[in-house]
């Protein structure tokens, strides 16, 4: 099993967007940490916009799915937490440059 790296499991991240807003959960800022084992397992922690988002289970079903795809990974768990909320403070300038595009004064 080849050893899967943080740089692998964020580039798949930057595929799944929140599908109200036109910007990958790594620059909106929804992702809190990443853990690799020795084993390839990975753990996500993330955030959503808002505590009622109701598509919380669909982004982590996302997430799960493309990271079983990369060559080491043997398991995802997708924890989601509201602590610290998410604020807009957390959008990256790549994030903001895409909102810009869709009239988002940010």
């Amino acid at each position: 099993m080849s050893k899967v790296s943080r740089d692998e499991i964020i580039e798949v991240l930057k595929t799944v967007y929140d599908p109200e807003i036109p910007v990958n959960i790594v620059d909106l800022g929804l992702i809190y940490g990443i853990e690799i084992d020795d084993k390839g397992k990975v753990h996500i922690l993330m955030t959503l916009t808002a505590p009622g988002c109701p598509i919380g289970d669909t982004i982590a079903f996302e997430i799960k799915d493309k990271l079983l795809q990369i060559e080491g990974v043997s398991d995802v768990e997708v924890e989601i937490t509201f602590d610290p909320p998410w604020t807009l403070d957390r959008i990256t300038e790549e994030g903001r440059e895409v909102l810009r595009t869709f009239g988002f004064n940010i």
